[in-house]
């Protein structure tokens, strides 16, 4: 758990806080099945994770892949963005979120 977010992260929850998108309720370092998330909307049972590209290591990606299927045994969906998505293309990242969610229809 850590105090001090990344910048993707912090322009993640300007974003997501304070119920400004679409209404979800976010919390942030949420603890679920003895991992800490870093953002979840327990309402939807919806995890977004943050990686930097350590995560695309193979221990980084190998411990996030248990991680994603523990969480997903217990019902959450996982949503993971690398942090230069979020700080090149907030507004799709959003929109996948929301998608995900089941507020909107996927594009097309």
């Amino acid at each position: 758990m850590r105090k001090v977010m990344t910048d993707a992260e912090l322009k993640l929850w300007n974003e997501l806080r304070a119920h400004r998108l679409m209404g979800l309720g976010f919390r942030r370092q949420f603890p679920i099945a003895g991992y800490i998330v870093d953002f979840a909307c327990p309402e939807k049972k919806l995890v977004v994770e943050m990686d930097g590209s350590q995560h695309s290591e193979a221990d980084f990606a190998a411990a996030d892949a248990l991680r994603t299927k523990r969480l997903e045994q217990d019902g959450w969906t996982i949503l993971r963005f690398w942090n230069d998505d979020v700080i090149r293309d907030i507004d799709n990242v959003c929109q996948h979120i929301v998608i995900s969610a089941g507020l909107a229809e996927p594009p097309g």
